[in-house]
């Protein structure tokens, strides 16, 4: 199962869930491949419904490997996505999200 507190999201990729996950170095491999100035203007185009199919695919893929699989981009590119494009969307949204939000960020001091 997926930690939400964690930073993890779940995602079925031909017919197989996986949990996906923006490692450091996931984040950094984002970053080189989307040649974003920052992951900030990144999280804005999200945030501001901007983002293109190779931000999600990007986002995807860092996530995975940051959860341990081993694929290219080639594959998921070919692979059938559990709920679509829109689905792809939301988790790689959800996925971003949840590498920079602070577990109980709204409960008072940690």
């Amino acid at each position: 199962m997926a930690n939400p507190y964690a930073g993890e999201v779940a995602l079925v990729l031909g017919g197989r869930r996986h949990v996906l996950k923006l490692t450091l170095g996931a984040l950094a491999e984002l970053e080189a491949a989307l040649e974003a100035e920052t992951l900030v203007a990144l999280i804005e185009r999200f945030e501001g419904g901007r983002f293109a199919t190779r931000d999600v695919l990007a986002l995807l893929l860092a996530g995975l490997r940051g959860g341990g699989w081993s694929g290219t981009a080639e594959d998921l590119a070919g692979a059938e996505v559990g709920g679509g494009p829109v689905e792809a969307a939301r988790v790689a949204a959800l996925l971003l999200a949840r590498a920079f939000t602070v577990p109980g960020a709204g409960d008072g001091p940690v």
